[in-house]
């Protein structure tokens, strides 16, 4: 599938109450070219995410009000998908598995280099890039997969459960030429050069059960 080819502003969102960590952080995201934005609490970020923007978020574990893990849990809520990098300076085993099974990329301990951050954003920034890039080819397979009629949806699940052109004319009642051109729209619809790019592009829009049985 062609990936949509429009601008998506990536920001880093960067929630510490510690406003010399703040201001520290946003300027060396600037100097390598970085979009930060800064928030001294978790319900100001909160307060003005909307959803829209992608990136990911550089979170402090413990600030006043909403705690860095009651931040992650509110956007899990939200199904947030920006990934999550957690900084302290007062992190424990406990808290950093708590973090990590909820998500998180990592969990730095305070001070660290700028490198390391760095490299973690970076990170955080490759993964959300690629997952915004699977959820638009997923929609665009989707309108695809819409645009089929009943019958052509009928026959493209038949081919992709490996059945020849004259069993899905019998099954379905009609003639083997008939099956020809439906299946021949269904790769023309799907825009499938072949068989194998057809059945991958429908695993990739979960058009298949765990046991690869097509949902109708």
């Amino acid at each position: 599938m062609v990936k949509a080819n429009r601008k998506v502003d990536e920001i880093v969102y960067v929630v510490d109450d510690d406003e010399a960590v703040r201001q520290s952080l946003g300027f060396l995201l600037r100097s390598v070219g970085l979009e930060p934005r800064l928030y001294a609490n978790g319900n100001d970020f909160l307060a003005e995410w909307d959803g829209q923007n992608s990136g990911c978020v550089v979170l402090d574990v413990r600030m006043p009000g909403l705690s860095g893990l009651e931040v992650q849990r509110e956007l899990n809520s939200r199904s947030c998908a920006l990934p999550i990098l957690f900084i302290t300076g007062h992190g424990d085993i406990p808290m950093a598995v708590e973090a990590l099974k909820a998500g998180a990329i990592d969990f730095l301990q305070k001070p660290f280099r700028d490198q390391e951050l760095l490299d973690c954003i970076h990170q955080a920034l490759d993964r959300n890039r690629e997952e915004r890039h699977f959820h638009e080819d997923r929609a665009q397979i989707l309108e695809c997969i819409n645009s089929l009629t009943p019958r052509e949806k009928e026959v493209m699940d038949y081919v992709t459960a490996g059945k020849a052109n004259k069993v899905i004319a019998l099954d379905l009642g009609i003639s083997q030429r008939t099956v020809e051109i439906h299946r021949a729209n269904v790769m023309e619809k799907m825009r499938a050069r072949s068989l194998a790019s057809l059945v991958r592009s429908l695993h990739q829009a979960r058009y298949f059960d765990s046991d690869g049985i097509a949902h109708q």
